[in-house]
């Protein structure tokens, strides 16, 4: 386990109270140390984490996963085994698959789809993943062994395994979670750097905390999702900017039912999408 932040960590303690040896590593060797009255072995240097693993998972900010890769394709390459397969738990997949596979790992790509605002080991929590689905990147050319292993790692932590191309996740995760993100810290510039923030922060409830709670999370873990799936996101934003243009202009028109109509309409779309 290379990283034992919140998900990383989470992965971790799951794992190992699932029956599996996990010895972690992390830049500053915090989290290992604090991890290891959860049964998990600290290791001191990275090439002794990864040193006659079968699988190693990169639990880290996308933009850090790269240089992991980098790392394990260089480095410490002689400390993977032939049979070493490597994965990670970032939240795009494109530019972190292609990577991997230049560099030539036996790489397959993983996502478990859950998370926090809060963050560090302190933060992870076993159950994080339990019934949330778990985004495995078959590679190419295939390997079912490798995927087998991915698999058997989620199952581990009680997630459910769900198969698709990096292009599809990160299509995907765009709509739902990278744009989403961009929105909360660009409603949280464009309120608290304009008129009547201090009134408004006096009145501010749930609305307010459930729309800026994204902007709360990790900013180095934010800024690598959003680095790393750019174009997905702003095509998201694009199609987005379109609409409210509409909303602009039904609202100078002060038309009510044109309004309660798309209300109603955004509502239905949501309790379609849960039945």
């Amino acid at each position: 386990m290379l990283g034992l932040g919140l998900v990383g960590g989470s992965v971790a303690r799951a794992a190992a109270r699932a029956g599996w040896q996990v010895r972690a590593w992390t830049p500053s060797g915090q989290g290992p140390r604090a991890a290891a009255r959860d049964g998990i072995e600290p290791a001191e240097m990275l090439a002794d984490a990864v040193a006659g693993a079968e699988l190693v998972i990169l639990a880290a900010p996308p933009l850090a996963c790269l240089h992991l890769i980098d790392t394990l394709s260089a480095e410490a390459g002689p400390s993977l085994g032939a049979d070493t397969v490597v994965t990670d738990v970032a939240s795009t997949k494109g530019t972190i698959v292609a990577r991997a596979r230049t560099g030539g790992l036996r790489f397959v790509g993983g996502h478990p789809l859950a998370g926090r605002e809060t963050t560090g080991y302190a933060a992870s929590d076993p159950d994080l993943f339990a019934d949330r689905p778990w985004v495995i990147v078959p590679p190419e050319p295939g390997d079912d062994v490798a995927e087998a292993r991915v698999e058997a790692l989620a199952a581990a932590c009680r997630a459910r395994p769900v198969r698709m191309s990096a292009a599809e996740h990160d299509r995907a995760v765009a709509a739902i979670s990278h744009l989403p993100l961009l929105l909360s810290a660009a409603l949280t510039e464009s309120i608290v750097d304009g008129p009547g923030w201090t009134t408004g922060r006096e009145l501010a409830a749930g609305g307010w905390a459930s729309m800026t709670r994204l902007a709360r999370g990790d900013a180095e873990m934010g800024a690598g999702i959003l680095a790393t799936n750019a174009g997905e996101v702003i095509a998201r934003l694009e199609a987005l900017r379109a609409v409210l243009d509409r909303w602009a202009l039904e609202l100078a028109a002060v038309d009510a039912a044109a309004l309660r109509t798309r209300l109603e309409r955004a509502r239905e779309a949501l309790d379609e999408g849960a039945s």
